[in-house]
């Protein structure tokens, strides 16, 4: 059984380490953004087919989740710095990913999109 002390240690280090997850802009930390459509990556990279339902329910999730202009710029922010920045990529697949999961998102998802535009 580890000592009180290194369990002590190890919740501090896990603390700091949850807690120096950066905000995007908003109130959804970037790494979250990215967690909730990690299964989306092999979909916007393959370019067609069925969009996996994993993929559907964390688009789902994070529109629902950012329900402040801060919200959802600090969740383009997020995409734009780090997601639609992975190699292979396909846009126009990326583009139409809300669209085919049902969700109206206020910009199109594109490596040039103005985060500051988002309302």
């Amino acid at each position: 059984m580890a000592s009180p002390m290194l369990v002590k240690v190890a919740c501090l280090g896990l603390m700091c380490m949850v807690l120096s997850i950066p905000l995007a802009d908003g109130a959804i930390p970037c790494g979250q953004v990215q967690f909730t459509l990690a299964s989306c990556l092999g979909y916007l990279r393959g370019g067609g087919g069925a969009v996996p339902p994993a993929c559907c329910n964390g688009v789902r999730t994070l529109n629902n989740q950012a329900k402040t202009t801060p919200d959802r710029r600090g969740v383009c922010t997020c995409l734009k710095s780090s997601v639609l920045r992975l190699p292979g990529i396909n846009f126009a697949t990326a583009t139409a990913l809300s669209a085919k999961c049902g969700v109206n998102l206020p910009y199109k998802i594109s490596p040039a999109i103005d985060c500051n535009i988002v309302h």
